[in-house]
């Protein structure tokens, strides 16, 4: 199929990894006519996905709140996704995400409270340091000079190194589903030696999903469009939200999730360091890696544990054809309730492997976030300086996707047949006694007394629109 490109904004098709600075601006609208003024100025400064930009890129995207403030009334606002519309930091969607405790929002630092809510996002990516500081000041200068914004958070994204290593020390963003259209599978191909390949309506709105159907997306009447901004809904959509002769105000556009999660690298490694040191006391780095990778199910390299089970082998550093059932049934290898068997199950959950893999595929979501803060120089030793991941993904389906993710896998304790188990990087680790089990012949073992190693500091659902969107919104 081909997508309309210049309709899409860039960051759907490309995670811009030839811009490896990015900063995040977070901002409430204080005066909307004059922000939208802003926006009919700025809609064509916003990266497509026609085209590569080689020196920087800026996406916009908005919250439920941000696009009520703009203007839009609430028969189209209704329209939305129900959890884009109450917002994650609501107690019932707290209560999906494992967000309690340490990581409630009362505790966040954005995004979960009413003085501290955000209206829109605006991404920038560039090529360098000294490109990224020259964006800033420019959409700086533009947001002031509008009078429609108060002043921004700014959250910088660390300068991504090779291999893309997260703080805990592993190389990450490996899996990725590719979308039909993009012309991405063969890249990623030749990468990893594996690519998914999702229909668009899994990625972007107005589109047909792995169900056969339109994926759900806004409207608005004709009569309330009468630019002719937006595409009309064909008789032929049968998603329930679709309603063929509507405009269409979702259409190539996406929900972007984003949580802002900070690592403490020191109490990870510490923590692993102190379940593998010998038996008179001593640290053994090797046992702490391996145990750290069993956390995982990458080795540090990136090597799969399923294919690098008693040691690494940076040959495989991008792999990812591999699956569970045919090579690591039991999880000897990768143990079931590993950060990447639990985040993408494969084929592992189920009698029948390929129904099971089908399953999986469901529930994808493109991944695009980037770290932030500096690298901790020997990872035993806290800095007391805070780091971790902008957790971004994009899906047309919050709760199908992203939110099954998180309370299904993530945060399931009864997840392939374990027993009060939940990740162990990122699940909602209660106070006592949490576990992680290591399986094994012929016993297995078992690391007691996990703690929180990530916590969340901020999270919103954003509405990632079309540039036509952009344009209709500009012009309510």
């Amino acid at each position: 199929m081909e997508l309309e490109r210049k309709d899409i904004q860039g960051l759907i098709v490309s995670s811009y990894k030839h811009l490896p600075c990015a900063a995040y601006l977070l901002l409430q609208v204080k005066d909307a006519t004059a922000a939208r003024a802003w926006l009919a100025r700025s809609v064509g400064d916003f990266t497509t996905a026609e085209t590569k930009h080689p020196h920087f890129s800026t996406n916009v995207a908005f919250t439920y709140n941000g696009l009520k403030k703009l203007g839009l009334n609430q028969e189209v606002l209704a329209t939305f996704s129900f959890p884009f519309q109450e917002g994650m930091a609501t107690e019932h969607r707290s209560r999906i995400l494992g967000d309690g405790n340490e990581n409630a929002p009362s505790n966040w630092e954005w995004g979960g409270a009413q003085d501290n809510l955000v209206d829109l996002l605006l991404l920038v990516y560039a090529r360098d340091e000294s490109v990224l500081k020259a964006q800033l000041e420019h959409w700086q200068q533009e947001l002031r000079g509008s009078g429609g914004f108060g002043e921004p958070r700014i959250l910088h994204a660390q300068r991504q190194p090779k291999n893309n290593p997260e703080h805990f020390g592993f190389h990450d963003g490996i899996g990725q589903p590719v979308m039909e259209g993009t012309g991405n599978k063969q890249r990623q191909l030749a990468r990893t030696h594996h690519a998914t390949e999702l229909p668009a309506g899994e990625f972007l709105l107005g589109h047909a999903n792995l169900y056969g159907a339109t994926s759900d997306t806004p409207v608005v009447r004709p009569e309330d469009d009468p630019q002719q901004l937006l595409t009309t809904v064909p008789d032929s959509a049968t998603a329930l939200g679709a309603r063929p002769g509507m405009h269409d105000l979702g259409r190539n556009g996406t929900y972007l999730v984003f949580r802002q999660l900070a690592q403490d690298v020191a109490k990870f490694w510490n923590f692993l360091d102190k379940a593998t040191c010998d038996p008179n006391g001593k640290s053994n780095p090797s046992a702490r890696d391996h145990l750290g990778a069993k956390f995982v199910g990458r080795r540090k390299s990136g090597a799969p544990l399923v294919l690098s089970p008693q040691q690494d082998d940076p040959r495989l550093d991008n792999e990812n054809n591999f699956s569970y059932i045919d090579k690591d049934p039991q999880g000897f290898a990768c143990p079931i309730g590993a950060h990447i068997r639990r985040s993408n199950p494969r084929d592992s959950l189920g009698p029948d492997p390929q129904a099971a893999l089908n399953t999986a595929n469901r529930h994808r979501i493109l991944r695009r976030g980037r770290s932030y803060g500096p690298r901790l120089t020997d990872p035993l030793v806290d800095d007391g300086k805070e780091r971790g991941l902008h957790f971004i993904c994009l899906n047309s389906d919050i709760e199908r996707q992203f939110e099954f993710v998180q309370q299904t896998w993530i945060n399931n304790p009864v997840f392939g047949g374990l027993y009060e188990e939940v990740d162990p990087l990122v699940g909602n680790l209660a106070k006592g006694d949490a576990l992680f089990t290591v399986q094994g012949e012929p016993l297995r073992a078992r690391v007691h007394n996990l703690s929180r190693f990530v916590i969340v500091k901020g999270g919103s659902y954003f509405f990632l629109p079309s540039i036509r969107t952009l344009g209709y919104l500009a012009n309510l």
